[in-house]
């Protein structure tokens, strides 16, 4: 069974909840400890069943305090090779559970692995962009970063395109980091994106951070 092995930390309570806007307990364990102390347990859980791998997952996420659910987050990206197609789905749900923007972008790079594993973008990339909630829009337009020359244009524009007139900030957000992620990569594209599209102002700074001047 999963235990609780996180310790508790009251000097660093009260600041680690303001900066998340007082929407989350926390232990108060600093990031690079809960790795330290995490680590025996992803090793652990790689010879779970997968059975045991979804307890143990749910055990984590469903705990109150904030660091366990970067722990849940941590478990399946160690495990994310043998996830199957019922544990990712429940994956993609738990972006909008205990949701913000720090568990948000965790999830995506979890969801990006595994799609990116089983070369099913096309297949599943169009349900985050076409979601009805602005977490999973967020994670479908900044699905690809970090793929470089493997970046998918067409997604990339219709991910864009699609979500580009909601004020949301954390969505306007995405897609400038989205643009500035790739634009290390292909700039001539992005600098002709940008001129050719209306888009937000904060795109615009965030999405030309990076091109020449």
């Amino acid at each position: 069974m999963p235990d609780l092995f996180l310790p508790v930390q009251p000097a660093n309570q009260a600041a680690m909840a303001g900066y998340m806007r007082h929407q989350f307990k926390f232990l108060g364990v600093r990031a690079s400890e809960r790795r330290q102390l995490t680590q025996p347990y992803l090793k652990a859980s790689q010879t779970l069943t997968s059975t045991e791998l979804q307890d143990w997952l749910v055990f984590y996420y469903e705990q109150p305090f904030r660091e366990y659910h970067y722990v849940a987050i941590d478990l399946a990206l160690a495990n994310v090779r043998r996830l199957t197609p019922s544990q990712y789905e429940w994956c993609r749900q738990q972006v909008t559970h205990n949701a913000w923007w720090d568990s948000v972008d965790s999830w995506r790079k979890l969801l990006a692995t595994y799609i990116e594993q089983q070369q099913a973008l096309p297949e599943l990339g169009p349900a985050y962009i076409q979601a009805s909630d602005f977490w999973l829009r967020r994670v479908g337009i900044i699905l690809q970063l970090g793929r470089r020359q493997m970046t998918d244009q067409a997604y990339l524009t219709t991910a864009i395109l699609t979500n580009r007139t909601d004020d949301e900030f954390f969505i306007q957000k995405a897609i400038g980091w989205a643009l500035r992620d790739y634009s290390k990569t292909n700039p001539a594209w992005v600098t002709q994106f940008i001129a050719a599209h209306a888009l937000s102002p904060l795109v615009i700074r965030e999405g030309s951070k990076y091109l020449p001047k």
